[in-house]
């Protein structure tokens, strides 16, 4: 007996183990329920409903299966759950965090039943001399670089300027910030131009954390006790520190100079960091991290370019568990499908921090097959390898065997062991399976052959 069964017990006791982790405090039927959520996604690959109830193999029709899940979405994201999600996570940090904080969205072009839909900026769609609007929500998430130099998720919020009591993006933003400065006492904020705001900037201030911020060309500075525009200061210098950095898949050399200057907001000093080379115009950076030798201007470089650890991190959301084509309509019940995408996505993160020797790691990786031997970002290769892994199932009850799909001749595993008691499938139910699929095509093949001989001697 091959050891693919081994390998694929061993991934769903992990995948349960890490539910029980932050699930505990919770009823039993939440607890089945959570897990069977994280299982799902992470074996489908999707978070649509349907598709997670095709991976759990329950005795009971589908549609009161989809029933069950709605109805347990619509209760919203329990607080203990969220609690011991962060507390969970809290390991894997270092002292001293890098935090990304930026907004996405989530577009429903055709969406009409949805609740509290909006209108925003498609980004996909959009480009710097032309915006596109469609219909659909805010994203407002926060991310923190673990110890394995990976992303995982602090806060994460699906908002609408047509919600409720709804109050401004800035406030969503401050619910974040105040969140991470919950979980960690100290740590850098590294954001976006579309956080170059007076506000932001006094509240960072007021936590005493440490910030690095884009700004904007619009951004006027005290320099000499004058107020003078970024981009003046920008273009009386040029970088004379050289450093290498890699932006959008590509290596760069940057040149950076810096500056002392007060920002409007709080008329405390802080540094301005010039970057050239890298855009058409050179970037300007805002810190208040003490400077005092070039290793700390290229140490502030390169934390405002881990910046594009969240992109990715959005992107793997989206196209991974194809977070865009949710179903669920209302506000409350589409947060607690992103809840449960995050835990999809801390799992990854979970596995990123075991060591490269670790026997569950190795296998993910190697059913992933990845082109690439070495990548900046995990997450989509321990996607792919987990769903290659759990997915496999439902192609060898199809009667399609896995040299069609992935190359490999190991047979598939035993299908999901519910911690809740529930039905077991033997692996020999799917042996009988296989017998009546041969014996099918033997006998649509042998009826082919006769009815054409028929036919011959017709002729």
């Amino acid at each position: 007996m091959k050891y693919s069964t081994t390998k694929t017990y061993t991934l769903k006791r992990s995948v349960i183990e890490f539910g029980k982790r932050i699930f505990k405090g919770l009823t039993r039927p939440d607890q089945k329920f959570g897990a069977d959520m994280t299982y799902g996604m992470l074996a489908a690959k999707s978070c649509l409903l349907t598709s997670i109830v095709d991976q759990l193999h329950e005795r009971t029709k589908k549609v009161n299966a989809v029933e069950r899940l709605g109805r347990h979405l619509c209760k919203g994201i329990a607080e203990e759950a969220k609690n011991a999600y962060h507390e969970f996570i809290r390991e894997w940090v270092p002292k001293n965090p890098t935090i990304l904080i930026d907004d996405s969205d989530v577009v429903k072009p055709e969406g009409y039943k949805f609740e509290s839909l909006g209108i925003v900026r498609d980004g996909s769609k959009s480009t710097e001399k032309k915006s596109v609007y469609e219909k659909g929500y805010h994203v407002t998430e926060a991310v923190v670089i673990t110890r394995s130099k990976q992303p995982v998720s602090v806060f994460s919020r699906i908002h609408s300027s047509r919600e409720k009591g709804y109050v401004s993006a800035n406030a969503v933003t401050f619910e974040a910030i105040d969140q991470c400065a919950s979980l960690f006492k100290k740590a850098i904020y590294v954001m976006d131009r579309g956080y170059d705001d007076n506000k932001v900037f006094l509240k960072l201030d007021e936590m005493k954390q440490d910030y690095v911020i884009r700004l904007t060309s619009k951004r006027k500075v005290l320099y000499h006790n004058k107020w003078t525009p970024v981009t003046e200061l920008r273009d009386r210098r040029k970088g004379k520190i050289k450093m290498k950095l890699r932006y959008h898949d590509t290596e760069h050399e940057a040149y950076l100079s810096h500056v002392k200057v007060m920002i409007t907001a709080s008329r405390k000093p802080i540094w301005l960091v010039l970057v050239y080379g890298i855009t058409e115009h050179p970037m300007m950076l805002a810190t208040n991290i003490p400077i005092r030798s070039k290793d700390d201007v290229i140490r502030v470089a390169k934390l405002y370019f881990s910046r594009w650890r969240i992109e990715e991190y959005f992107r793997c959301k989206k196209t991974v568990f194809e977070f865009e084509n949710f179903r669920v309509r209302s506000l409350k019940a589409i947060n607690a499908l992103n809840f449960y995408m995050t835990l999809c996505m801390a799992y990854l993160t979970f596995l990123s921090l075991k060591p490269q020797s670790s026997q569950i790691r190795c296998n993910v990786i190697e059913a992933a097959d990845p082109i690439k031997e070495h990548v900046f970002f995990l997450g989509y290769r321990l996607a792919a390898g987990i769903a290659r892994i759990l997915y496999l199932l439902i192609y060898e009850c199809e009667g399609v065997f896995p040299e069609t799909i992935g190359g490999s001749s190991e047979l598939p595993a035993d299908a999901l062991r519910d911690t809740g008691g529930q039905h077991i499938r033997s692996p020999f139910i799917y042996g009988a399976h296989y017998v009546l699929i041969i014996l099918q095509t033997y006998i649509i093949h042998g009826v082919r052959l006769f009815l054409f001989e028929i036919s011959a001697q017709g002729l």
